[in-house]
């Protein structure tokens, strides 16, 4: 059975935590979204998480979940798809949380969750 994915956010690059903090303010006045705060970037709602410093990817992320995210890697790989595992972060239990895939798309790195 094929794995279904679903957009978690978009995450855009900026140049400094104040650059971060101003663009998640207008995302948030424009799309009537709560601000929230973060160590490393500003979030508008779950949907735009603006970094404080460029991540991956030279214009930022794009972050993808699935019900199991372990079955997701096995089926991209099996297409040809390569991870960047060094990424990888883990639960508890050492199942896997999320993991980005090598390379950029259109100049965003994706990155793939568990839901």
């Amino acid at each position: 059975m094929k794995n279904q994915f679903a957009l978690e956010h978009i995450g855009i690059n900026t140049g400094s935590p104040e650059e971060a903090e101003q663009l998640a303010k207008l995302l948030s006045l424009l799309f009537n979204l709560e601000p929230r705060h973060g160590q490393k970037s500003e979030f508008a709602g779950p949907y735009f998480e603006c970094m404080k410093q460029p991540f991956l990817g030279s214009k930022g992320h794009v972050a993808m979940r699935t019900e199991n995210l372990q079955s997701a890697v096995e089926e991209l790989k099996e297409k040809g798809f390569s991870f960047r595992m060094e990424t990888a972060a883990y639960f508890e239990d050492g199942s896997i949380k999320n993991v980005y895939l090598d390379g950029e798309y259109g100049g965003f790195a994706i990155h793939i969750m568990q839901k």
